[in-house]
């Protein structure tokens, strides 16, 4: 932690006039003095394009004040299933094949990136870059084009994006690259087509499977495969949005996007459905759902998203991996009605791995590790999670021979060991945030 860096986005806040500043003023000093805001509020909208005036102050408010409740009359412990000991292989399973997983939440452009390079991941690379399969959502576009200082503003959505040298600190460490990195999000289109294009170029040429942006028609709606050690995975990508930024009419297969989590209407998963459809055509062993949707800084998803997640289970997803609060919400073991020896997991948000903020609700977020096993069920080829895990992990920002170096940590060996860059009070209040959401 590096006193000199923002602590939230607010201190990039850019509102567009005095009077509307004012409002703003009053409504979050008056939600912060009452407390109307400390659960989610009702009818908040994700998508900047559905906002108010009201949902960008609730969306400033909760920058500073990250929502630590559940919505109001509903009780987590009747809707999440948290209970990791009811993961593993059932009894009678004959085991042949194992494929190791890691996956991460955004990946954002930050100070500091450039000086990074195989330092960023350096403590974190065994939960990662060491699996089998390595995962995250990369949320800044790389492009040619100037890079953009991000903005918060009530006039339009902050833009997002990196340059060819940060994409390769973001996306490697020491000669290893992400496996997979989805992209479909709502930054996806910030710097336009040229974004698009750059950004698969940049997949291709480090070989990374990208799942969410396309570069040809017949890519829209189908799944992505990887094959590894014998185990065909396959992944599906949707985001609720393009922050108001719209793909022109010949262009509208770029990126998959639905409402997800509209205001107006219930979340469409019809387009993940056509892309789980596609995979199990393909003869897919294991199914992963990419979904980029939630509300920003609130640790607890809403009822409709666990609804949501739990069908695209029982539709055919093995395990649903999301991103977009910028904070972490708890992961869910849900045993399937479609297969009572399947339990799923559900990651509701990964919080993210990189971002220029030190706030400690901000630099949270989680590694998942998952063994996936195939083999054989009464007979029958199929794959299940022999075994998940979570880390929380916490970004650091340091100064180091005058120049500003990021890298990731893993909480628990913080907790009995401060240090200048890592006070106790401040690893204490992450690590407070890391117990109220995973316990």
């Amino acid at each position: 932690m590096t006193s000199h860096l923002p602590v939230t986005p607010v201190e990039a806040l850019d509102i567009s006039s005095r009077v509307l500043r004012l409002r703003m003023n009053v409504a979050c000093a008056s939600a912060e003095l009452f407390g109307y805001w400390r659960h989610p509020r009702k009818d908040a909208a994700t998508d900047f394009a559905e906002m108010t005036p009201t949902d960008i102050f609730y969306w400033v408010y909760k920058c500073k004040n990250p929502v630590l409740k559940a919505e109001k009359g509903e009780k987590l412990s009747d809707l999440l299933t948290i209970d990791h000991s009811i993961v593993g292989l059932p009894k009678g399973f004959q085991k042949s094949s194992l494929v190791t997983f890691g996956a991460g939440g955004d990946l954002l452009q930050a100070d500091g990136l450039e000086q990074s390079k195989d330092i960023l991941f350096e403590n974190v690379a065994d939960l990662l870059f060491d699996q089998s399969v390595s995962y995250a959502n990369l949320e800044s576009p790389v492009t040619t084009q100037p890079l953009v200082k991000e903005v918060i503003s009530d006039k339009a959505a902050p833009i997002e994006c990196c340059s060819r040298e940060q994409f390769d600190v973001l996306t490697s460490h020491k000669g290893k690259r992400f496996d997979v990195l989805n992209t479909s999000n709502n930054h996806s289109f910030d710097m336009g087509i040229e974004g698009i294009e750059t950004s698969l170029q940049a997949f291709s040429e480090t070989d990374i499977l990208n799942i969410g942006t396309h570069k040809c028609e017949n890519e829209y709606g189908r799944g992505k495969i990887l094959l590894k050690d014998g185990i065909k995975l396959g992944f599906t990508s949707d985001t609720f949005g393009l922050n108001g930024r719209e793909l022109p009419e010949e262009d509208k297969y770029r990126i998959h996007t639905s409402k997800l989590l509209s205001k107006f209407v219930e979340p469409d998963l019809s387009l993940s459905k056509q892309q789980i459809d596609d995979c199990k055509a393909k003869g897919c062993d294991f199914i992963i759902a990419s979904l980029h949707w939630g509300f920003e800084f609130e640790f607890f998803p809403r009822k409709r998203q666990i609804e949501a997640a739990r069908a695209l289970v029982e539709y055919g997803a093995d395990a649903v991996i999301c991103h977009h609060p910028h904070v972490i919400q708890p992961v869910e073991y849900y045993r399937t009605q479609r297969d009572p020896d399947r339990v799923a997991v559900i990651a509701y948000s990964m919080g993210s791995l990189t971002w220029g903020y030190t706030a400690p609700h901000i630099v949270l977020s989680l590694i998942l590790n998952m063994t996936l096993a195939k083999g054989e069920m009464r007979g029958r080829p199929t794959t299940y999670i022999e075994k998940s895990e979570i880390t929380p992990i916490f970004r650091s920002a340091f100064s180091w021979k005058g120049k500003i170096l990021t890298r990731l940590e893993k909480l628990a060996g913080y907790l009995d060991r401060p240090t200048p860059n890592h006070p106790r009070e401040y690893v204490e209040k992450i690590d407070n945030l890391a117990k109220l959401v995973l316990s």
